[in-house]
């Protein structure tokens, strides 16, 4: 009988192999999970840049109403006046504008893509 209650007692726990199997399991999954995850991070960056530049176009309407013409600067729009105010990191450019239309740019410095949207009414689009 009191063999029977050392045995038990020795039984509880877990072995070295048990314990690196569980461990190399957990290696396995960070190593699938380390790359989506820095992907995922990416598409949030080029999601700011793309979101920054949608801002920027209704941006750039409401200045040609007031105006007559599309800004030919960011800093034209920033602010409460024509409620443009980017996200951090993100740079939005003015290309071209006048009487008729505009082309701006814009780009995260963590993101991989610059996108571009010609108006008035244009589309998002990767360059």
């Amino acid at each position: 009988m009191l063999m029977k209650m050392n045995r038990k007692m020795d039984e509880q726990g877990f072995t070295l192999i048990e314990l690196m199997i569980v461990i190399a399991i957990i290696g396995i999954l960070a190593a699938i999970a380390i790359p989506q995850f820095s992907a995922y991070r990416k598409r949030s960056y080029n999601s700011a840049a793309v979101a920054d530049l949608r801002n920027a176009a209704t941006a750039q309407e409401a200045y040609y109403v007031d105006e007559k013409t599309y800004a030919s600067s960011v800093s034209d729009l920033e602010g409460a006046t024509y409620g443009l105010y980017t996200s951090d990191n993100v740079t939005v450019g003015v290309a071209a504008a006048n009487t008729s239309g505009y082309t701006m740019t814009s780009i995260h410095s963590s993101g991989d893509k610059t996108y571009s949207i010609a108006g008035p009414g244009g589309t998002v689009t990767n360059t």
